[in-house]
């Protein structure tokens, strides 16, 4: 992909980072020039997202191995992140846990998993990332999800998960625009080649049903969520905060609905 854009020297730092969406986003920054930091759980996804991110382009990359639930942990990354670069241009919040369960079914510590990783973690990740952002200039994107505004079937601890997550957008738009940084989210669909994609549509019938119900007629790439992160970060977006980006191919607009009260709740059945 080429970004049309140059982050040439900025520093990313990426919650997440380490695969999915997150990585993509981090492959296109680094793509466009960027120093990265990627910082996920998994030491053995972030050994390879490291290398990936180099042979991407980027100039310099780091991992970092830790839990956004653990502010500890997140508070390393970030400082290690800034004794290494320096102030910290642009920063993606995007780590996130899902599974499919019908209210009934969801226990109290499922919810709270859920909860703690999208909503808590990302709150610790942004509070403790502020001392680090450039001001004025810092940008930041969270990844928000469609069942942040649609009720959605077997997705109740998600929902309100996510709609605290764009209320943190909302909420750090107004305190934060004062010290010239913009926060904004991408809300994005149903994406290929995700791990939030396995899990709601793992066959070939609910992918199907998934992608009839995107008024555009397919299912996301990565590379969707990718662009659209680069043009907020740039100067394109200079008057642009506190914004929720659908990147969805128009799924929200209605057939998120209606091919989750089909899927979801089969899905849900299924756990043990």
């Amino acid at each position: 992909m080429d970004t049309g854009f140059d982050f040439a020297n900025q520093t990313v730092f990426v919650a997440g980072g380490s695969s999915g969406i997150n990585l993509g986003i981090a492959k296109a920054f680094a793509r466009a020039g960027a120093h990265i930091a990627v910082f996920s759980r998994s030491t053995e996804k972030i050994t390879a997202a490291v290398r990936d991110l180099e042979a991407a382009g980027a100039n310099a990359a780091l991992g970092f191995c830790g839990d956004v639930r653990d502010i500890e942990a997140v508070g390393a990354a970030l400082l290690g992140t800034f004794d290494t670069y320096g102030d910290i241009d642009i920063l993606v919040s995007g780590a996130a846990g899902n599974f499919s369960a019908l209210a009934k079914d969801l226990s109290p510590n499922g919810f709270k998993a859920v909860v703690d990783i999208d909503l808590v973690g990302s709150f610790n990740v942004l509070h403790t990332a502020f001392q680090y952002l450039r001001k004025p200039g810092a940008r930041i994107i969270n990844i928000s999800a469609p069942q942040a505004v649609n009720p959605t079937i077997a997705q109740i601890h998600v929902c309100a998960a996510k709609a605290g997550v764009d209320m943190l957008t909302r909420v750090l738009a107004l305190e934060w625009g004062e010290y010239g940084i913009r926060i904004n989210s991408i809300m994005p669909g149903p994406i290929a080649g995700t791990e939030g994609m396995r899990r709601l549509a793992p066959t070939p019938q609910a992918l199907e049903t998934i992608r009839d119900s995107v008024p555009l007629g397919r299912i996301g790439q990565i590379d969707d969520i990718a662009s659209a992160a680069l043009l907020l970060a740039s100067s394109h977006a200079s008057f642009v905060t506190g914004a929720i980006l659908p990147v969805d191919g128009g799924w929200s607009l209605g057939g998120d609905s209606a091919a989750m009260r089909t899927i979801l709740p089969a899905l849900a059945q299924q756990r043990p």
